[in-house]
């Protein structure tokens, strides 16, 4: 029986850092022996390494997945004009590899780049004739909106309307939090809203699992970067424009007094320059900013901390789920989750007792938490961190999620 054919335009995939393409490339790999599978995906990139190829287009294999990858042009995450070139850029030259692959069955788009990723399957469903899968990772232009991207308020206008018909045109829309579930049907006021399903991010639960302090990697991890013997607060993942991490880096000039506390900060983004600036203006030692970890050490690097900072911007609670709580969990780790009450991850938090809650822009609740957490007894810190092990193993393993997509795609596929 011939395979259906399924094109994945999503932007990041193996080997790129980015928590949606460790996401795509684990769930390509799971569903390769389903379907024929092609992504179009851009050269790695994500962490600032550098392309080599002058090609435009150039063809990659992974097992059986057949890889398009465009280059595109240098991307400075700190200039709008820099971003706007690279994300036009990336919408014609994926809607061009898209036009070219013959026999498709389905196009799978994500909501990277915001809008165009989604239009880029509306297009590509009228001229391939084929269903559209639009999952939306993060609501645009919702979530742009919530940090005041632009104060031009006829672009948003816009752009919501655009990306309301990517939803209309496809064939299922997938979002990953319950809270996403109810600001689609908010987009269409409960009426005539597109079918949908809620599948959860996930991590791998096999392969992230708690670990001591003691264990040899991470002792070499605290060592080489001056971390021996602290009380770690650490934060891995994006630095980017949705996180308020430009206003929370603040609160660790209260703490730069306290010789057994460091703040570690992993990753790169938009905002990662102002952080460091404040906190060299500010003599404060006990800040550490890291480059991404190889994906085969971050089982060892998210275990090395004794809290973890899970956070969003104000207004961003049903627009999108910080994917990095599942990690966090997976490691068994406490969480502090600067958050807006009944988003997904918030009543993940709760509903395991994995952590505490604060507010977003409550800066001195923030304080408060880490005192809190910080004078916690040891035994009942881990006792935190380990709910959350345990929740994640009962409600969210990776074989979930990845079914779900599976029996999703093979229902839109035959409808």
């Amino acid at each position: 029986m011939t395979k259906k054919k399924i094109v994945f335009v999503i932007n990041y995939f193996y080997p790129d850092y980015a928590s949606t393409g460790q996401l795509l490339t684990e769930l390509c790999l799971n569903l390769q022996s389903d379907f024929d599978i092609t992504v179009i995906a851009t050269q790695p990139g994500y962490a600032g390494e550098k392309s080599t190829t002058t090609k435009l287009f150039e063809t990659d294999q992974l097992e059986n997945i057949k890889i398009i990858r465009i280059r595109l042009p240098k991307v400075d995450k700190t200039s709008k004009v820099s971003r706007m070139i690279y994300i036009f850029s990336y919408f014609m030259l994926a809607k061009m590899a898209l036009l070219k692959e013959k026999n498709i069955d389905a196009i799978y788009t994500i909501s990277q780049p915001p809008v165009l990723g989604g239009l880029i399957g509306t297009i590509g469903k009228f001229f391939k004739r084929a269903k559209h899968i639009y999952n939306i990772q993060d609501f645009n232009p919702e979530q742009a909106a919530a940090v005041s991207y632009t104060n031009k308020q006829f672009i948003f206008n816009w752009a919501k309307k655009i990306d309301k018909l990517n939803c209309s045109y496809s064939d299922c829309v997938i979002v990953v939090g319950n809270d996403m579930s109810q600001t689609l049907k908010k987009r269409f006021n409960n009426q005539n809203v597109p079918s949908h399903v809620v599948i959860n991010n996930w991590t791998n639960e096999d392969e992230i699992v708690p670990l001591s302090k003691k264990e040899k990697n991470i002792q070499r991890f605290l060592k080489e970067n001056n971390l021996e013997n602290k009380f770690i607060i650490m934060y891995s993942g994006n630095i980017g424009l949705y996180y308020d991490l430009e206003n929370i880096i603040k609160v660790t000039e209260h703490f730069k007094e306290y010789k057994d506390i460091a703040f570690v900060f992993i990753g790169e983004g938009a905002v990662k320059q102002d952080m460091q600036s404040f906190v060299n203006s500010n003599d404060i030692h006990n800040v550490h900013f890291l480059p991404y970890q190889p994906k085969e050490f971050i089982k060892y690097s998210l275990n090395a901390a004794d809290v973890h900072l899970v956070v969003n911007q104000k207004g961003i609670k049903g627009v999108s789920v910080p994917s990095k709580i599942y990690g966090v969990m997976a490691a068994g780790k406490p969480v502090l989750g600067v958050l807006e009450q009944e988003s997904e991850a918030q009543m993940l938090i709760e509903s395991s007792r994995c952590g505490v809650v604060v507010e977003p822009q409550d800066y001195s609740e923030i304080i408060n938490s880490i005192e809190e957490l910080y004078s916690l007894e040891k035994e009942k810190l881990v006792t935190l961190g380990l709910n959350g092990r345990d929740y994640l193993d009962q409600h969210l393993k990776r074989d979930i999620s990845i079914n779900k997509y599976r029996e999703t795609l093979k229902q839109v596929l035959e409808s």
